[in-house]
């Protein structure tokens, strides 16, 4: 599973380097629009958050470094409390079309509260699919995570 994943970021590597190339470099605006991910992985530590997440978003990017998403992520097969949960966060797209984006839930139930969350992501096929991995929290406490997920452009 490990290779295919590596085989899979490294051909959306090469791809986005070429589409790059061929469209004179990426920037935010490489992505304005909405992309709907599936995620699934799991959360290492700390030991209290630790488990298998498995889930959807809808994330919309405004092509100025400003995105607004909903999620609904199942962890430790604990359905969230509210159906989709609403976040806000930014996002960067470097001239190779590799980036990161943080977003920060804002749930209205307080159940559903996580800390934010950092994403590294590579552009791909044409810029209609993102192919990202979750590696933590930028902000205190940190976790550490093992979470990939694939995002397609529906808009």
């Amino acid at each position: 599973m490990k290779a295919i994943g590596a085989v899979t970021l490294l051909v959306c590597a090469l791809t986005g380097a070429a589409y790059a190339q061929s469209n004179n470099a990426c920037g935010n605006w490489s992505i304005e629009g909405t992309f709907i991910f599936t995620i699934t992985g799991q959360i290492l530590a700390p030991a209290a958050a630790a488990g298998p997440v498995s889930g959807v978003a809808m994330a919309t990017f405004d092509g100025a470094g400003n995105l607004t998403q909903v999620d609904h992520v199942v962890h430790n097969g604990v359905t969230p409390v509210e159906d989709w949960r609403p976040a806000t966060g930014t996002y960067s797209v470097n001239s190779d079309c590799t980036g990161t984006f943080s977003f920060f839930p804002m749930p209205t139930v307080a159940a559903d509260n996580s800390p934010a969350i950092k994403v590294y992501f590579v552009i791909c096929k044409g810029a209609t699919q993102i192919n990202a991995v979750v590696s933590g929290s930028p902000n205190t406490p940190p976790f550490v995570a093992s979470i990939l997920s694939t995002g397609t452009r529906i808009y």
